[in-house]
């Protein structure tokens, strides 16, 4: 591995010196400082958010790191992009990017960076554009709907999304498909100061037109909604308006269909009336607590956008129906409770029209199943949260964290380690902190966190989350990674920052104390059946499809999964999915709680780098090996670079090999052989393999090239000689019998004029001969004509006819009668004269 000129601090931490926390974190300060926010440990990209729009992305960028290797520009979340995609196309190899840290640390923009990258990069044409169109307008999408602004994030993922793109054999995306985990609906109602509800609402209110709203019945004022913080309204360098014209869009290059988008938008709004539909106290005749409707406009407008009459919601609201095995029964809610149900209605209709949303994305990208595809997987999920106030959806999110860092350890530390000695390399073994213990803590079938949270919801009897705290108390009591109040004063430790009602847990990035306020409720997510049927009940197409447990025919008895279970069977399938492929890692990094740029607090990041376990990862990086491949695929990989094993080679893998490694004179001590792999200590060894591959890779295509153009001049040629010989054959016979026809009209000439000749010599002597003969004939002949025609006429003139008569026709060839065949001129003219 070569470092970079006029590199700043040290590109890859895997050759810092000293190898220790501070000139880590000095190493990161200096870099980040020079605006330079990518450093390598390995293949793993550290990434420090800049809070700024940096001038290294885009066309130009993109162009630059798809020719080149990992190592060789600056380090850069293209450079891990483009390796992952050329390990999917060029290896077969399904990828996954794992991007991980803190909420704030730029989890979100770094996957929009990995998926234009890969868009960019992969096949043209015009139903590919159209794919990798629909892939990245998800995202705004999504966005809109599931991000919010937070105390340390503005854009921050209040869901967890993986996306598997998936490929055609060539590299070229033929589609996806989106898995949500856990979005935060507790939101829906109610947020912390100084965060916003969802993105959506603020951008409908502010983007939609005056028609628009009205058809909605909505005002665009924020302040005029329950489920809105009134004091943050806005968020800096955020246009709600144009993103709600680019969501529009995006939603229409999707597939949305216009009326889809107007139902969308109308459920969307129902949420928001929802939040301004106020609750009375009244009482029945028995004197029991009910609720009612403050006022009735907002009841009614909300009939009427959905097609539900006003008189049957405001009875799903404010009562609930028992079902036993006999008959129904009507209680009705007293103010509390019916503020419940509204609030539980709110979030499941805006939880279940994300969902709807997500699966109506996966719909227009899905690929059809005939197809062989390679698989690339991005995972976006949101970061560890530690908060004043941590309830059940900070629990769940720290245990999915918890898992990822498992993955994390158990594929770059531990399984590494663990490798080197199945394969019996030479090793000296680095410790690092397992937070198995933690996820067995929170996950075990009978003994876990949430299996304890199941059981309590379950249990007949009263069941609160008093009674589910003094569960773990008594379960958890000796666990070395749990507190609580009570386990605390069994020890004699006093702490004021812990509650009576409070659990804390030792996560492998610190200490988070839970509130157990409402676990149980947010746990088993109730919705009741009144409203379901009532849902089911509006002629709304959308919502009525949110709903379809309400209808009578699908009613069941059953008890649905709890949240807590749904969550961790989702996250075990996470798992199994990314321990399928092969991982890539990004480890986003938050330099300051204020999002504020340039400025770096070493003490934070020196929280975040000691629980993502970097420090351990450069040493295992340091004392092991960059690169190892099985002997099999080594060999079909770099065999064409050896001639004793190209283009054919009979022995086993691991010969071969050798015989490759021997050719190209590599030091022993960069290779070490193991069991069933070859091991290349460092990057730069295997670059040069690379290399030489490429090089000879120009050789045997430049040889085929040859070979090709030589057989097709050769086929060639041999068809123009054909073709030759042909118009030559051609050419000579039509030359040859244009030569016959000149020679056969000169000799017709001459013959023509030979004879020509010949018969005025014949001629010119009978002429002379008979010359005499020829003229007496022609003058007596002339001189007959003249005295018969004279006869002729003076015989009729003297005779008896009128002047009238005419003269017989023929008369004056009287003289023909006389002249006899073959009698000449003279002879006949003897006869006549004496007559006359």
């Amino acid at each position: 591995m070569t470092l970079l000129e006029g590199a700043v601090g040290v590109e890859d931490l895997v050759l810092l010196e000293p190898l220790e926390e501070e000139s880590l974190l000095k190493t990161l300060q200096l870099r980040y400082e020079k605006k330079e926010i990518y450093t390598y440990i390995g293949n793993v990209l550290i990434s420090v958010n800049p809070y700024q729009q940096l001038p290294i992305y885009g066309p130009e960028f993109i162009a630059k790191y798809r020719d080149y290797t990992f190592y060789e520009l600056k380090s850069h979340i293209y450079a891990l992009a483009n390796m992952a995609y050329q390990s999917l196309r060029d290896r077969d190899r399904d990828q996954c990017i794992l991007i991980t840290g803190e909420s704030g640390a730029g989890k979100t923009e770094a996957s929009k960076l990995v998926m234009s990258y890969v868009a960019a990069v992969c096949g043209k044409g015009e139903q590919v554009n159209s794919v990798k169109e629909q892939l990245l307008q998800s995202n705004p999408v999504l966005e809109a709907f599931g991000n919010a602004k937070t105390i340390r994030n503005n854009n921050s993922s209040r869901f967890g999304k993986y996306m598997d793109i998936e490929f055609d054999f060539k590299g070229s995306p033929l589609g996806g498909v989106i898995t949500n985990y856990l979005l935060e609906k507790s939101r829906v109602v109610k947020q912390l100061g100084g965060e916003r509800n969802f993105h959506i609402f603020y951008q409908l209110l502010a983007g939609a037109d005056a028609h628009l709203l009205k058809a909605l019945k909505l005002e665009r004022d924020t302040s005029g909604y329950a489920f809105l913080n009134q004091k943050v309204s806005r968020v800096d360098g955020m246009d709600d308006a144009s993103n709600f014209k680019a969501v529009q869009s995006a939603m229409t290059v999707i597939g949305f269909s216009e009326e889809e988008i107007q139902q969308v938008l109308e459920v969307t709004a129902l949420v928001l009336k929802l939040g301004n539909v106020e609750l009375a106290d009244e009482f029945q005749a028995n004197g029991t607590s009910a609720s009612g409707i403050r006022d009735g406009r907002g009841i009614q407008e909300i009939g009427e956008m959905i097609g539900l009459n006003s008189e049957e919601l405001e009875k799903a609201l404010c009562s609930r129906t028992m079902k036993t095995a006999k008959e129904n029964v009507v209680t009705a809610l007293n103010v509390i409770q019916a503020q419940y149900a509204r609030d539980a209605l709110a979030k499941n209709i805006y939880s279940r029209l994300f969902n709807w949303i997500v699966n109506r994305i996966n719909e227009s990208i899905k690929v059809g199943t005939g197809e062989k595809k390679k698989v690339m997987g991005v995972l976006d999920i949101y970061g560890f949260e530690i908060l004043e106030d941590n309830s059940f959806e900070q629990f769940v999110i720290n245990y999915c964290n918890e898992k990822l860092q498992q993955v994390f350890i158990e594929m770059t530390l531990k399984e590494e380690q663990e490798e080197y000695e199945r394969e019996g390399i030479p090793w000296t073994k680095v410790d690092y902190f397992d937070n198995g213990i933690i996820c067995n803590l929170i996950e075990h079938n009978q003994q876990g966190i949430l299996a304890m949270l199941d059981e309590e919801c379950l249990r007949p009897g009263v069941v609160s989350d008093t009674t589910f705290l003094a569960k773990l108390n008594q379960l958890f009591s000796k666990h070395n990674h749990y507190e609580s109040k009570v386990t605390q004063n069994a020890q004699h430790q006093y702490d004021h920052t812990m509650g009576l009602s409070s659990f804390r847990i030792c996560h492998y990035a610190g200490k988070v104390t839970y509130n157990v306020n409402s676990f149980i409720d947010k746990n088993n997510d109730l919705l009741f059946w009144d409203l379901s049927q009532a849902m089911w009940k509006a002629r709304h197409p959308l919502l009525r499809s949110l709903f379809p447990e309400g209808d009578p025919k699908q009613a069941s008895l059953k008890r649905p999964p709890t949240a807590g279970a749904q969550f961790k069977s989702s996250v075990a399938i996470l798992m199994k999915n990314l321990y399928s492929k092969n991982p890539n890692y990004i480890r986003c990094i938050k330099p300051n709680e204020h999002q504020q740029q340039g400025q770096f607090s070493s003490e934070l990041v020196a929280v975040q780098t000691r629980y993502l376990g970097l420090l351990e990862n450069v040493r295992v990086r340091r004392a092991g090996y960059a690169y190892r491949q099985r002997y099999g695929p080594f060999l079909e990989r770099y065999r064409l670079l050896s001639r004793s094993t190209w283009p054919r080679w009979n022995g086993g893998d691991r010969e071969g090999v050798k015989k490759v490694v021997e050719e190209l004179s590599l030091s022993s001590e960069e290779l070490v052989f193991g069991k069933t792999k070859i091991f290349i200590r460092s990057p730069s060894t295997l670059f040069h393999l690379e290399e030489q591959r490429r090089l000879r890779l120009q050789q045997l295509a430049t040889l085929i090239q040859k070979t090709y153009r030589g057989w097709r001049c050769r086929t060639h040629y041999q068809l123009m000689r054909k073709s030759q010989i042909v118009i030559s054959a051609w050419f000579r016979g039509n030359a040859q019998k244009k030569r016959y026809g000149k020679i056969k009209a000169s000799a017709l000439l001459i013959q023509a004029f030979v004879r020509g000749w010949k018969a005025r010599k014949d001629y010119r002597k009978y002429f002379r001969s008979g010359a005499a003969l020829t003229l007496a004939n022609f003058i007596y002949k002339s001189i007959i004509r003249f005295r018969v025609r004279v006869k002729v006429e003076e015989s009729y003139l003297s005779s008896e006819t009128t002047a009238n008569t005419e003269v017989p026709a023929g008369a004056e060839e009287q003289f023909a009668i006389y002249q006899h065949p073959g009698q000449n001129v003279a002879s006949c003219a003897l006869q006549v004269l004496p007559h006359s």
